[in-house]
């Protein structure tokens, strides 16, 4: 019988309207609208400044896919998580999934936090992602201009530093390269 409802919360899931996203954590659904724009600004600068040097190898390592709101399933159609961005090395997941369900935890996410989101960003989703292995989280607040960063050990998250306003920053799992963050900001 439980089985049954959790393929129906997917379910409930797949019908939200568009202008929804939709992610079921520890057994809920939770939804949310799209962004404000401040939230989409920084994930699109973002995604586009890791592309270059870790996706394509342009300017720095390459050997990273870097995703924008993957349909990642920790469980399949049941632990659902829609990071703002997420990034996996190559090596473990050698190709793209051919369809929307993303079953390989990733190696990185990022979450933008607004004000709607926070609260669950920190105290749902930090932990699901560490009870799930995910190695590097990175947590960025465009309204206090602010990256958070950690790192897994131990099945705890660390952090690796918080970094603020115009700062240039490198920092795991990307060190290789460094970001502007106030080109984040709006």
């Amino acid at each position: 019988m439980t089985v049954a409802f959790k393929y129906r919360l997917y379910d409930r899931l797949l019908a939200l309207p568009e202008h929804l996203t939709g992610e079921i954590l520890n057994g809920q659904l939770h939804t949310q609208p799209r962004p404000r724009g401040p939230h989409a600004w920084a994930e699109s600068v973002l995604g586009s400044e890791l592309m270059g040097p870790f996706g394509q190898g342009r300017g720095g390592p390459g050997g990273w896919w870097i995703l924008v709101e993957p349909e990642i399933h920790f469980v399949r159609d049941t632990e659902v998580a829609v990071p703002d961005l997420a990034g996996w090395r190559r090596e473990r997941m050698p190709a793209i999934p051919q369809g929307h369900r993303f079953e390989v935890a990733p190696d990185w996410i990022c979450e933008i936090l607004s004000p709607a989101t926070e609260s669950k960003d920190r105290r749902i989703k930090m932990p699901l992602y560490a009870h799930y292995g995910v190695a590097y989280l990175w947590l960025i607040d465009p309204d206090r201009r602010l990256l958070e960063a950690y790192v897994l050990e131990d099945g705890q998250w660390r952090l690796l530093g918080e970094f603020r306003d115009q700062s240039s920053v490198a920092v795991a799992p990307f060190e290789a390269v460094t970001l502007a963050l106030g080109d984040l900001w709006v």
